[in-house]
């Protein structure tokens, strides 16, 4: 499988080194996040990408992976929401401006919509992008999402951490963003298991839903716990259900 391995120091991050990576040759762009504070090639070493691998082989997908340096910060870096939240909302500026026109670039100019996916985590950024970014991203597949972040740092709600919260600022949302935000689809799916929290995504559903933001909860059983094996199942599931056919693919 085709892979492509680059770095720089991000302007949004104040300087600090952003990894990002590649993998197959054309295809509906999919930005996959990691876990918690992950790396971008932490999905390969678990797997996630071989689990894929056929979407890509056959051109439906093509997939990339950037650093989780949010993550780092809700989880390690950061003492306070206010720090976590202002990372996090330097993160989400390294995504639009320097992630997404790189994507489009290696794309041959306009990517068209952009995916997202990830889990734990990288569920939030994944479900964040889309809310905060409808112009540019299409469809978020959240697995295992936590999504009220406060839950990890002491700290006051500032203009920060609910400029990042989609549980806080998707309610206010009105106009064009809004309007954009109603062509996309959110799918929340999580196991039963050991270390899941499926009301998580229901605090998701309630927010969008009374918003008209299509949504779908997906719930699986006890026997799928946070673990990427339940994730490994669930991605390619979803997928196969979303992407085009290989067939109609190679037509458009």
């Amino acid at each position: 499988m085709s892979k492509h391995k680059i770095s720089w120091k991000s302007p949004a991050m104040g300087g600090r080194e952003i990894t990002f990576v590649r993998y197959g040759y054309e295809g509906t762009p999919l930005l996959l996040f990691p876990t918690a504070g992950g790396d971008a090639e932490e999905p390969e070493r678990f797997h996630m990408i071989s689990a894929i691998g056929d979407f890509v082989k056959d051109l439906r997908l093509k997939v990339y992976c950037v650093d989780s340096v949010a993550g780092k910060a809700w989880l390690t870096e950061c003492k306070t929401l206010d720090q976590a939240a202002k990372v996090q909302n330097q993160f989400d500026q390294c995504l639009y401006r320097e992630v997404v026109p790189a994507i489009h670039r290696d794309c041959g100019g306009d990517a068209g919509l952009i995916w997202t996916t990830g889990a734990s985590i990288g569920a939030f950024n994944a479900l964040a992008l889309v809310c905060r970014h409808p112009d540019v991203f299409g469809r978020a597949i959240c697995m295992s999402g936590t999504y009220n972040m406060n839950r990890f740092l002491e700290g006051r709600i500032n203009r920060d951490y609910y400029e990042s919260s989609p549980l806080d600022f998707v309610p206010d949302l009105n106009g064009r963003h809004l309007d954009l935000l109603r062509q996309r689809h959110i799918l929340l799916t999580h196991g039963q298991g050991a270390y899941e929290d499926p009301d998580q995504s229901w605090k998701v559903e309630r927010v969008l839903g009374p918003k008209g933001i299509p949504n779908r909860v997906d719930a699986w059983d006890a026997s799928w716990r946070h673990d990427w094996v339940t994730w490994r199942k669930m991605l390619p599931q979803f997928l196969g259900e979303f992407l085009p056919p290989a067939k109609a693919q190679a037509k458009a």
